[in-house]
Formats: C-alpha cells, sequence, structure tokens
C-alpha cells in the first residue's frame, strides 16, 4: 500500500486537514477493510478500480467514483475489485459545511455523490481534470481552484459550533460539553441543533470518536504498556469503559483489532 498526505493551500488549511491519496496493487486475494469512525468527512475521487462497501453480511454497492464520505458513528466495510488509486480531501468536522448548503447530517452513515451537491456539468469536469492529471499537484490545483470558487462565507460554521469542535480536538475529545457551554441549557439545545446542520453527529458522539482516535493511535503506535494504561492517559474511567466505546466505534477488541488482515487500511490511515 502506497499512502501519502498533502497539505492544504493556506486559505483552505483551518478547513481541510489534508489531502491524501491510495495507491494498491490489483491482488486476487483481497479482503474486506474495516473502516472506522474518524470524526472527519471526506471527498474522495476513485481514479482505479471499483470499490465495494458493504451494506450487509454480503450485499454491497459500489462507491460513487466522486463522492463525499459524511460522518459515521459505526465502523463499515470496503473491498477493492482490483487496483486501488484514490484521491481523497480530508475536512475537519466544520470544514465541509462552508462549501454546501445541504445540512451535513443528511450525509451521515453514507456515500453522497458530489453531482447531488453541486452543479452536474461542473462536477463531470472537475472529475474529468482529476482523471486527466499528470500527477498529484496538479489534482490539487484542480480541487483548491473549485473549492476558493465555492467557499460561501455567508454560511461560514456557527462561532458556537467552531469553538466547541475546537475544544474537543484540542482535548483530545475529553473537555465535557457542559463545561465548554459553561453549563448554559439554551446553548446545549442550540449547539445540538447546530451541530446536526453543520457537523452530521452530536456533540456527544464527535467527542467519543475523537478520544477512541487518540486511544487508537497509542495502541497502534505502541506508545503505553498496557490498555489500562492507554485508559488512563485516554481519560476514559476504566479499561472496561474504555474496550466498550473501542468495540462501538471500530466493530472488535483492541487485542483482535492488532495485526488483523480486515483492519489494515485503517491502521495505515491511523498511523
Amino acid at each position: 500500500m502506497n499512502y501519502q498526505t498533502f497539505q492544504p493551500h493556506p486559505d483552505l488549511k483551518s478547513l481541510i486537514s489534508c489531502y491524501w491519496t491510495l495507491e494498491v496493487p490489483a491482488d486476487t486475494d483481497s479482503q474486506k477493510q474495516r473502516i472506522v469512525p474518524d470524526g472527519c468527512i471526506e471527498m474522495a475521487f476513485i481514479l482505479g478500480d471499483d470499490i465495494k462497501r458493504y451494506t450487509s453480511e454480503n450485499q454491497f454497492i459500489l462507491q460513487p467514483r466522486a463522492m463525499v464520505l459524511g460522518q459515521t458513528i459505526e465502523p463499515f466495510y470496503i473491498e477493492p475489485t482490483g487496483y486501488v488509486h484514490t484521491f481523497a480531501i480530508r475536512f475537519y468536522p466544520y470544514g465541509f459545511a462552508n462549501f454546501v448548503t445541504e445540512p451535513i447530517k443528511n450525509l451521515a452513515n453514507k456515500e453522497t455523490p458530489l453531482t447531488a451537491l453541486f452543479e452536474e456539468k461542473i462536477i463531470q469536469a472537475v472529475e474529468q481534470k482529476i482523471i486527466r492529471a499528470k500527477d498529484v499537484k496538479q489534482r490539487i490545483e484542480i480541487i483548491e481552484k473549485f473549492l476558493l470558487e465555492r467557499l460561501n462565507n455567508k454560511s461560514t460554521v456557527e462561532h458556537i459550533v467552531k469553538t466547541t469542535v475546537d475544544a474537543l480536538l484540542s482535548t483530545n475529545g475529553n473537555a465535557s460539553i457542559k463545561t465548554i457551554l459553561k453549563d448554559d441549557r439554551g446553548k446545549r439545545r442550540q449547539l445540538e441543533r447546530k451541530f446536526a446542520k453543520q457537523i452530521g453527529v452530536s456533540p456527544k458522539q464527535l467527542g467519543k470518536v475523537i478520544r477512541l482516535q487518540t486511544a487508537l493511535k497509542m495502541l497502534l503506535n505502541k506508545e503505553a504498556e498496557s490498555l489500562t494504561n492507554i485508559a488512563y492517559e485516554s481519560a476514559y474511567y476504566d479499561q472496561a469503559h474504555f474496550i466498550k466505546d473501542f468495540k462501538e466505534f471500530t466493530g472488535t477488541n483492541p487485542k483482535e483489532f492488532l495485526g488483523n488482515e480486515n483492519t489494515l487500511l485503517s491502521t495505515l490511515f491511523y498511523q
């Protein structure tokens, strides 16, 4: 697997975490890959062969070749049908809402074709340019031009949402919403509504995903001696609480996650 990340233009760096590319040679013995939530929204262009996204144990759909993957709160499986070549944009939790008028909650837990969010003729032109581009640098230039032209200052994410997300990110998901909002119940209800529209999941769900990310990175990078230490350093109440959240978001326990062929792709992204 060849996975690379690239930094965005300065005018977009507050909204975009990175651009990434993934290339994997065709393999007749390819395995399903479990993808775990990461708290981000991604725009992706499939440049290689089709990719299956499983909707049940044996049923699947083919992912759109130009799509947005909304917020997810549970793991899902994908499987390549041949050569994998993907170019993608990873937005911060509040990043993508600046480019569309569609409520972000409508994108959650599914792939949405870009033609459903933007003018079809424009998307088709952008997709063809990205396909024909000679390298990643050109692809980034193409998509940044597209995004900068659509940056809608009038629909900028609400201050209360950005402040909350920034607090969750800076504390690895451990800041309580009650503390962030200074126990203002009116603001709590307001925040829930605005999160649904501009983030796609609730503040509590996003906080849990971000905290799990921190623990997962520690597990993969062997930064702690035991699961108890990971739980403690990630501010879980105890190891049992950590394992419960881990299974909720990854579909397995920490020990089974490590070294499992079905988690190779998620491992790559998180490391």
